[in-house]
Formats: C-alpha cells, structure tokens, sequence
C-alpha cells in the first residue's frame, strides 16, 4: 500500500517533474532535454546487441561515476564479454561515463521512478543483476527489481544520521526498500548499523569500506598533471585549486584569492566550479573583479592570476598540478564533495567546515593531517598564505594524505567478491 501511494504521488507531480527537467534544468543545459525518452524507460534497443544480459550500475551524477570507474573497469578486465549498461541521472553524469570508457559499456539515463516506466526499463534490458552506488534507493526500481528476481546489490554503502531519520518517517515505505536489497556492501560498520535498524536483515550486510579510496594515479594520469604543471607553475608559483565551487562560494574564493595575492603576487587560483551553468557566470564575477583570468576551454592561458576551468572531466588532473586543493561545497551548507581524486595525488586539501556528506572520508583525512578545515573565507586565505611561506608544510599535507588513501584500500576486491557471485555462469 505503500508503495500504491507513492506511485500515485508521483504521478500526481509528473507535470512538475517534467518541467523542472526539461524546461527549468533544459534552459540551463540542452543535456537534459537530449535522450529524454529514456527517463520514461524507453531505452533504445541498439544498446543491447549483445545477447548476454547487461550488468547495469546506476550512478547519479559525475561523483558517482568517477567513484565507480575503478571498480568497472575491475570488473571489465575480470570477465571482458560482459555487457555493462551505466545509468546516471544528470547530463554532466552522462558526459562523464562517454569519457571515462568511451563505447565500452552502454549508457543511458535511469527513469523517472513511475512504476509503469522503471517496469518497461527492466522488461527492454532484463538485467542480470542490478548495482546501485550509495544511496539512490528509489522504491519502485528496487521493488519491481526484487519482484522479477533480479538481484540489487547497493555499493559503496552509507547513511548518515540526518538521511537514516528521513528513512524512518517513511518507515513503511523503507521496509519495502530494505526488503527489495540483496546484499548491500557499506562504507563502515556505522553505516551497516543505520541500515538494519531500518530494517534491513543483518545477514544482507557487509562492510567492506569504501571504493572511493581506491584510487591510483596511472602513468598516463601523471603525464598529463606533469604537462599541466609545466603549463601553469613550472615550480615557479604557488598554485591552488578551489574544485567543485558554488553560488555564493564562488565570491568567497575569489575574496581569498585577493588576500592571497597581497602577500604571493604571483599566486595563481585554479577554479572549477561544480556544475558547467556556472561556468560563464563565474566568468562574468571575474571580468566585474580586479582580477586577470583567462578560460581553460579558450587555451589562451597568458600568466594571469585565474584560470577558469570550464572544460569537463580534468578536475583531477588538476588537482595534481597544484600545491594544495580546496574542496567547494563547505564553505557553504552544500556537504562538501570528494577530496581523495586531490589526495591521490599526493596534494593535500582544505575544507570548509560542511562536510557532512563525506563524513566516511572526512574524519579520517583530518586525522592523518591530510586536511586541514577552516570556517570562512578569511580562516582560507590565512591558510593559504601560510602554506604558501611554508613549502615544507604544504608538502607535508600532501604526503599525509596520499597515505590516507593508500590505507584505507581494498573496498574494490571485496565488492568485486560479492558482484561475482551474481553473476549468471558463462552460456
């Protein structure tokens, strides 16, 4: 009965659903009108010219993706016939999955969760086994899913305390989620906890940490952050990186970066704001500043004192090619984004104090003095400035966490483990 009201709900809000994707989010990128047929599960059947059934991973967005791709391209090279469909929920998603494995899997957005479509999804593509990453726990999915005896694997696991109390007010509607899971894989045992007081069976949960720690720069990763280190600070310059910035955090940067400047005039701030609407937005805040900035898409770079990185998919790379990295979505009550794609790279990180989102990486992090967190714009810039006189120090931050990542490896085996067992034995 639960689950009758949700659909209902729903439905009766589909007209709002449709506007917000394909009017307000489509006028500020044509990526979400492009392939909408697919959000009705209506997924073109040139995707599945294998006869294999797929092995279908859903990632909501870029985060998600970049997370996962380790762990895929494992599981590519363990069993290299089997046919693995991408689903993501956002065009920056999409994006991502096209360059990260090019026409190696097959990809398409997820539907809306309507009974009606997730049911015509599952009937055109009839996977093997379904794997969800965190917590995109959409009912129907996962119940029409269960019905069909399609297993749902939920990966990279976890559950803060704020979501597991927004799961308990829906507790009837949880306990047709938590029912529909086959096994579900978790960051720590925290997580695990959260769950089963919602009702999943203890039996169903493992933890085997998370996959987001197993990241290793490969040889062709440190090539390109070493050109990009020549390009931008050939060892000359302090370089740092403000990733995955938003609205009004975007400002508190560049106020940092002013700060900064007064005392290493030759600073140079790399800024990728997190989503690419706010990419000439930003440029229109830095034309109305005292500051110089050219456009990473434009190559024009000239010696100034901003970069704008408004191209897709370099964020990492460079990560790399800084001092130290700031990771956006902190200083303002966004949660905070990924700060290991900056760690492995032996770059250490500074973080506002909303972080609540990583809060599996986090602690960790800090405790290995691989980050550092300040509570304003102005607490940044003081921090920026002393990294800047102090090498050794910046140096040193970025070598602590590089160790952080590199202890906390081995989720991607042991989740590997489990999605093996799921699989249907070679035909």
């Amino acid at each position: 009965m639960a689950r009758i009201f949700y659909s209902f709900a729903l439905i009766i809000i589909s007209p709002l659903i449709v506007f917000y994707l394909y009017i307000l989010r489509g006028k500020k990128n044509q990526g979400y009108r492009a392939h909408f047929k697919e959000r009705f599960g209506f997924v073109s059947k040139s995707l599945f010219t294998v006869k294999t059934k797929p092995l279908v991973f859903h990632c909501a967005s870029v985060g998600e993706v970049l997370a996962a791709t380790p762990l895929i391209k494992a599981l590519q090279k363990a069993h290299p016939n089997l046919n693995i469909l991408i689903t993501c929920n956002t065009p920056t998603g999409r994006e991502q999955i096209l360059s990260q494995f090019k026409n190696t899997v097959a990809c398409s957005y997820l539907p809306i969760d309507f009974p009606f479509a997730t049911a015509r999804f599952l009937k055109r593509i009839k996977p093997q086994v379904l794997c969800i990453l965190e917590t995109e726990l959409w009912p129907n999915l996962m119940a029409i899913s269960h019905k069909k005896n399609i297993p749902v694997l939920v990966i990279n696991a976890r559950l803060s305390e704020k979501s597991q109390q927004g799961y308990q007010k829906i507790a009837k509607l949880t306990h047709i989620i938590m029912r529909s899971i086959t096994v579900l894989a978790s960051h720590n045992k925290t997580d695990a906890k959260r769950f089963i007081e919602l009702g999943l069976e203890t039996s169903k949960s493992h933890v085997t940490g998370s996959i987001k720690f197993d990241i290793t720069p490969s040889e062709e990763q440190l090539a390109k952050v070493l050109n990009l280190k020549q390009l931008y600070s050939n060892n000359e310059r302090f370089v740092w990186v403000a990733g995955s910035t938003h609205p009004v955090e975007h400002e508190l940067v560049l106020s940092a970066h002013q700060e900064l400047l007064k005392k290493q005039p030759n600073a140079l701030l790399i800024i990728a704001p997190r989503h690419p609407e706010q990419f000439d937005k930003v440029a229109e805040l830095l034309t109305q500043s005292p500051l110089s900035f050219s456009r990473r898409s434009q190559n024009n770079y000239n010696n100034e004192q901003v970069l704008l990185a408004d191209t897709l998919g370099e964020l990492q790379y460079l990560y790399g090619a800084a001092n130290v990295s700031f990771i956006g979505g902190s200083l303002i009550r966004r949660g905070g984004h990924n700060p290991l794609e900056s760690a492995a790279f032996s770059v250490g990180v500074i973080t506002g104090p909303h972080t609540y989102n990583f809060d599996h990486v986090y602690p960790e992090l800090t405790k290995l003095k691989g980050a550092v967190v300040v509570d304003s714009n102005d607490e940044l810039a003081k921090q920026l400035i002393t990294f800047s006189q102090n090498t050794k120090a910046c140096q040193t931050l970025g070598i602590k966490a590089a160790q952080c990542v590199t202890k906390n490896q081995g989720a991607i085996q042991k989740t590997l483990t489990i999605i093996n067992q799921y699989l249907e034995p070679k035909p």
